[in-house]
């Protein structure tokens, strides 16, 4: 369980990292192709993709819900980076806000049981490949919007299918890295189309929001829907006599996302502020 919690913490400063890293580069470009092409946005996707193994390697000791808990936790991190860094201050219900999500999201991760991982069934197989379908036709319905939000709530979404098509993927304990076990199995694939659906509408939530408020909406749903699949469909325990803390915990922490989704937007080339519509 160590094991999981420490490589959990590496994966939340590695995505803090990444998405300071991609904001940067996102408010400096007018276009996808010059987004893609930026050092910066390369770097963040490196970094991004350091934390996705580190990721894997929690999700390997511990339930789903513990780790996207931890990875939830990112938020602080990115407020306090975004305040030192570009010198955007955040109003007092912005403050309240991240402090909300802080809150909330260590509640909900003390809430989690420490049982190792359960075996995904072929029905939340069905259940994941429905929902990435689902996840990139909203996208696509979503995309020219001016609110950041509901970009920012599919790459949550996304990110979190991640994690879960990585708990669906079997691997024998003692047969290593085999490619050809990997290639047969559905997860596999659903591992690179969930990740394509959260980096794409993240990318564009960064370009038109402000980097807390697109990280309080993507951090909270990141952490809640694939904490509630691991419960359902995996059995995830809820540790005893936490019922009502963990219930308590996803409400703060909700709250704290509703006072974070209209946070200023910083620009790294002035520090100018305004707000999103």
């Amino acid at each position: 369980m160590l094991t999981g919690l420490l490589f959990a913490f590496c994966a939340t400063v590695l995505n803090s990292g990444a998405g300071l890293l991609q904001s940067a580069a996102a408010q400096q470009s007018t276009s996808r192709t010059h987004l893609a092409l930026r050092p910066l946005y390369v770097f963040g996707l490196v970094v991004d993709g350091l934390g996705w193994i580190c990721t894997v390697v929690a999700l390997r000791h511990l339930p789903v819900f513990a780790v996207q808990a931890a990875l939830g936790l990112s938020i602080a991190l990115t407020a306090v980076a975004t305040w030192g860094i570009y010198g955007v201050r955040l109003r007092v219900v912005d403050r309240l806000g991240v402090g909300a999500c802080v809150l909330g999201l260590g509640v909900v991760a003390g809430s989690a049981g420490g049982e190792a991982p359960a075996d995904f069934s072929g029905t939340a197989i069905v259940v994941l490949v429905s929902a990435v379908a689902a996840l990139a036709v909203a996208a696509i319905g979503v995309w020219r919007l001016t609110a950041a939000w509901p970009l920012a709530l599919i790459a949550g979404l996304g990110f979190g299918g991640t994690s879960l098509a990585v708990r669906a993927v079997h691997v024998q304990p003692d047969s290593g890295f085999d490619v050809g076990q990997l290639a047969g199995q559905p997860a596999t694939y659903l591992i690179g189309l969930f990740w394509v659906v959260g980096i794409t509408t993240y990318s564009r939530a960064l370009t038109i929001g402000s980097l807390s408020g697109v990280t309080a909406v993507f951090s909270v749903t990141e952490v809640i829907v694939p904490g509630l699949v691991g419960i359902v469909l995996l059995g995830d325990p809820i540790r005893h006599g936490w019922l009502i803390p963990f219930a308590a915990g996803l409400v703060v922490a909700v709250a704290g996302v509703v006072a974070l989704a209209n946070a200023p937007v910083q620009t790294t080339g002035h520090r100018r502020r305004r707000h999103v519509r």
